[in-house]
């Protein structure tokens, strides 16, 4: 089994960038999550009109997380986490990733060229979770820091976690440009021409069927 690195976050750049595609670590400190693109959206025109946002984001670990949440007498209780697919936030991601200089992001299944661009630019990587992991995510969660634009539904706001042991995670996308996601992309390219040959041959195969042999059944 491959040895799993323990990060504190936030990163430094040296740290972010000491990490390969393919890294297993497991995460202690703050997290900043959201699910929504409406929150992603609000953050962008916060940058671009340089409007400070709610909390400083600089260097900051922004995860595709959703998470289930509960309304407490003077507080906020987030009772699970669990990845979302980050590639619908494609758009939106260099610019954040850039401005804001993050260390870190992640969620499911990766994100584009432009991203990974941008994640080499400024020294940022991307944390690959897996789907389905909820639990042993959501026993990662320490305390809650603090939640910010409370006018969005709450899993869409933007919520700031203190986690110890979040984990595994995969490093998906390294900060030199190096993407999992898109060599196994072009590994399954490779393979399909012969997959598709395969099954063409198979099916010619079981729609030729032997010929029947014709005998004579009538009475002599």
């Amino acid at each position: 089994m491959e040895d799993i690195r323990h990060i504190s976050l936030p990163m430094t750049e040296e740290v972010a960038r000491s990490l390969r595609a393919g890294d297993m670590v497991m995460l202690d400190g703050e997290i900043v999550l959201t699910a929504g693109l409406p929150t992603h959206h609000r953050m962008l025109q916060a940058v671009r009109e340089g409007t400070p946002l709610p909390r400083d984001l600089t260097g900051a670990s922004l995860l595709h997380l959703g998470s289930y949440n509960r309304e407490t007498e003077g507080g906020f209780e987030v009772l699970y986490i669990n990845p979302t697919t980050s590639t619908r936030f494609n758009a939106l991601m260099p610019e954040l990733i850039r401005s804001l200089k993050l260390r870190a992001v992640g969620g499911k299944g990766g994100l584009d060229a432009a991203c990974v661009a941008a994640m080499q630019e400024v020294g940022c990587v991307y944390f690959a979770f897996v789907g389905g992991g909820s639990p042993l995510l959501s026993d990662a969660i320490e305390s809650v820091v603090s939640v910010e634009w409370n006018d969005l539904v709450s899993h869409y706001r933007l919520v700031t976690l203190r986690v110890r042991g979040l984990g595994p995670v995969t490093v998906g996308i390294d900060a030199h440009g190096r993407s999992l996601y898109d060599e196994l992309a072009a590994q399954a390219n490779e393979r399909l021409p012969a997959i598709m040959a395969d099954l063409a041959a198979q099916r010619g195969a079981s729609t030729t069927q032997p010929a029947n042999d014709k005998r004579d059944g009538g009475v002599q």
